[in-house]
């Protein structure tokens, strides 16, 4: 097994919903509670899921296209609104970490990576959501889209996310979804995907660096990407 210390220095960013945190019971409810006012039959929570990676706004959006119904910009808007009151008034009733995301975070960070969040989520939602679960203080950045000119799946998204600095550290993202794989391929970062996360597509077919299905085995898989990547440097 690659030693941890190859990741001494490296960045390495998070997406948020369906990577780091389980998001959907809480954004089924708020979406749901949006849409009614238009009639729309509530979303099963199973949908939701492969809806969540393109942010709230899209989130509304697929909702009334999966309904067959018309979403007029006055209607949007509301939609939007109405989500993002009912959703942040109790982000984390139901949202929990992944298992295992606080100790790969802490090996993580132990072993010198330097680590940050690059969401499509509110940037304020972002940072309510991470203080209610206590994991603010684990990343050293958390880039939203009000921080950015152009978000995921524009790689500018994750090169804010990792800061300036040595343009031959080793730089992956860790998420979930095609947004994801975009960004990190468009930065000439490494992609790591989670295959129990939010993805519109199967993640198996993206073509991603990695997959895994559990946060114990991240540290490892990142080491030993970090290692080849530092061999091909010489």
């Amino acid at each position: 097994m690659t030693h941890l210390t190859v990741l001494r220095g490296a960045s390495i960013a998070f997406d948020l919903d369906g990577t780091l945190v389980d998001t959907a019971p809480d954004l089924v409810r708020a979406l749901n509670e949006a849409i009614a006012p238009y009639g729309l039959d509530p979303v099963p929570i199973g949908d939701v899921r492969a809806m969540v990676g393109r942010g709230a706004r899209a989130l509304i959006a697929q909702a009334f296209v999966r309904a067959g119904a018309p979403l007029e910009p006055d209607a949007a808007e509301s939609a939007l609104h109405a989500f993002l009151e009912t959703y942040g008034a109790r982000i984390a009733a139901l949202s929990r970490p992944f298992d295992g995301v606080e100790a790969a975070l802490d090996t993580l960070a132990a072993s010198g990576a330097r680590l940050s969040v690059c969401t499509n989520k509110p940037s304020a939602l972002a940072r309510q959501l991470l203080d209610a679960l206590d994991l603010t203080g684990r990343f050293e950045r958390i880039v939203g889209p009000e921080d950015v000119p152009a978000t995921k799946p524009d790689p500018a998204h994750l090169l804010t996310a990792v800061g300036e600095g040595d343009d031959a550290r080793f730089i992956a993202l860790v998420g979930d979804s095609e947004p994801d794989l975009l960004a990190a391929r468009g930065a000439g970062a490494a992609s790591v995907l989670f295959t129990n996360g939010y993805s519109e597509k199967p993640v198996s077919a993206l073509g991603a660096d990695r997959l895994f299905d559990s946060f114990s085995a991240l540290p490892a898989l990142l080491a030993e990407l970090a290692a080849a990547a530092g061999r091909q440097d010489r």
